[in-house]
C-alpha cells in the first residue's frame, strides 16, 4: 500500500521543520526559524468501550507494509504496517502518514525535552550504576543518539464493584513452659509463642479508575512500557501533526480489547489491596472475589519516549526514557571483569589485615 507523506516547510529557506520540545513550536534546523503552533480548542474525550468493543467485531483491520513515497525528494522507501510518522532515509525530512483505522490517536503529551537533553540523563544514569562496562560509557559518549518516538497507549476508566469473601487474622501470643539446657543443666522456663485468630470476613469494595494506561505496541518489551509510568494525563492536547514533526510514531499492535485485559490486572492489584484493608487484622486470607466493571471509557493517546538499545556479550539491553518526566527504565549491563577486580582487591585487603592482625 503506497502513501504520500507530508512535512512542514520552512518558509525563510524552504528546509523540513521539526517540532522543538523546548518551546514547542517547529523549527528550522538550518536558519532557526521558529512556527507557533496553534494550541487546537478540542475537547480531550472519553470514548464508550462497549460501543467500540461491538464496532471491533464487524471489521478486522488488515495491517499490511507501507511504501512511502518522500513529500521532498521524491523518493520510495519502505515502512512497517504500524509506522505513522518517521524520517525519509535518503533526505532526511519527516515523513507523516496518515492514520488508515479506527484506533486513530485523538490526542497526545508532547515531548517536554529534546534529545541532548535526554543524552545527558542517559550518561548521568550510566554514570551512577556499578559495574557497568566500560564500553557502555563509550557508546554513550559516541555518536550513536537517543531515538524520540511516540507510542500508542490505552487509557481506560472504569467504575468497578467487587464483593469478597475472606478470612481476618489477628496475632496473639500465648505463655508455654519450655525445657531448656543451660550450662549443662535442664531449666524450666516461660516463652511467648505466637498464635493467629482467623475470623471469617466479608464485604463489598467500589472503586473508580482513572486513566489506567496500558502501552499498545509491541516494539517495546511490556515490563519497560509498565515501568515508564506514570504520565500525567492531565497534560493531554489535542493529536497534531505538527508535533510529529521529527519523530517517530507507530499505529497500535495491541487492540483495545487485549489492552482492555491488562488494564484489568492492574486494576485488579488495587482491589486486591483495598480488600486487605477492609479486612483488616495482622494477615489476611482472600478466598473469594469477583470483579464487576461497568461505565468502562477509553482514550486512544500517544505518550512520547526517548529510546535506544545496547548489545553486550550477545544480549540486547534496551533502555526508555519518559519524554514528559526524565523517568529511565531498562535492564543493565554487568562487567565480569569489574566485579571480578573487585573480588580480588577486597580478598587482598582482607588478607594483609589479616597477616598483620596476626602478627
Amino acid at each position: 500500500m503506497q502513501f504520500k507523506s507530508i512535512y512542514f516547510r520552512c518558509k525563510s529557506c524552504g528546509a523540513p521543520l521539526k517540532f522543538s520540545p523546548v518551546d514547542k513550536s517547529l523549527r528550522c534546523d538550518f536558519c532557526d526559524t521558529s512556527e507557533v503552533i496553534d494550541k487546537k480548542r478540542e475537547i480531550i474525550q472519553e470514548y464508550d468501550c462497549k460501543t467500540a468493543l461491538y464496532n471491533l467485531t464487524l471489521e478486522v483491520a488488515k495491517k499490511e507494509p507501507k511504501e512511502i513515497v518522500c513529500s521532498n525528494c521524491g523518493a520510495s522507501f519502505a515502512s512497517t504496517p504500524y509506522s505513522i510518522s518517521s524520517n525519509c532515509p535518503y533526505c532526511a525530512t519527516p515523513a507523516i502518514t496518515d492514520f488508515q483505522h479506527n484506533d486513530i490517536p485523538k490526542s497526545m503529551l508532547p515531548f517536554s525535552f529534546n534529545q541532548e537533553e535526554a543524552q545527558k540523563i542517559f550518561r548521568e544514569w550510566i554514570g551512577s550504576l556499578w559495574f557497568a562496562p566500560s564500553k557502555l560509557s563509550d557508546y554513550v559518549d559516541g555518536h550513536k543518539k537517543l531515538s524520540g518516538i511516540y507510542l500508542p497507549h490505552w487509557t481506560y476508566d472504569s467504575q468497578t464493584n467487587t464483593p469478597y469473601r475472606g478470612q481476618r487474622g489477628d496475632i496473639y501470643y500465648v505463655s508455654v513452659r519450655k525445657t531448656v539446657v543451660v550450662n549443662g543443666e535442664q531449666q524450666e522456663v516461660e516463652s511467648q509463642e505466637q498464635r493467629i485468630r482467623w475470623t471469617f470476613a466479608q464485604g463489598r469494595i467500589d472503586l473508580f479508575f482513572d486513566d489506567v494506561t496500558v502501552g499498545a505496541t509491541d516494539s517495546i518489551a511490556r515490563n519497560i512500557l509498565d515501568e515508564l509510568s506514570p504520565w500525567d494525563t492531565s497534560a493531554l492536547v489535542p493529536f497534531d501533526e505538527k508535533i510529529l514533526s521529527g519523530f517517530e510514531a507507530s499505529e497500535y499492535s495491541i487492540g483495545l480489547d487485549d489492552s482492555f485485559e491488562i488494564a484489568k490486572v492492574k486494576m485488579d492489584e488495587t482491589i486486591t489491596q483495598h480488600i486487605k484493608r477492609d479486612i483488616g487484622g495482622d494477615q489476611q486470607l482472600i478466598d473469594y472475589k469477583d470483579t464487576v466493571h461497568s461505565h468502562v471509557t477509553y482514550k486512544n493517546v500517544l505518550f512520547p519516549v526517548w529510546s535506544t538499545s545496547f548489545e553486550w556479550n550477545g544480549k540486547n539491553y534496551v533502555f526508555g526514557i519518559n519524554g514528559q518526566t526524565g523517568k529511565i527504565v531498562g535492564d543493565r549491563p554487568y562487567s565480569i571483569a569489574k566485579i571480578v577486580s573487585l573480588v580480588v582487591a577486597v580478598g587482598i585487603v582482607l588478607a594483609v589485615a589479616f597477616y598483620f592482625n596476626n602478627k
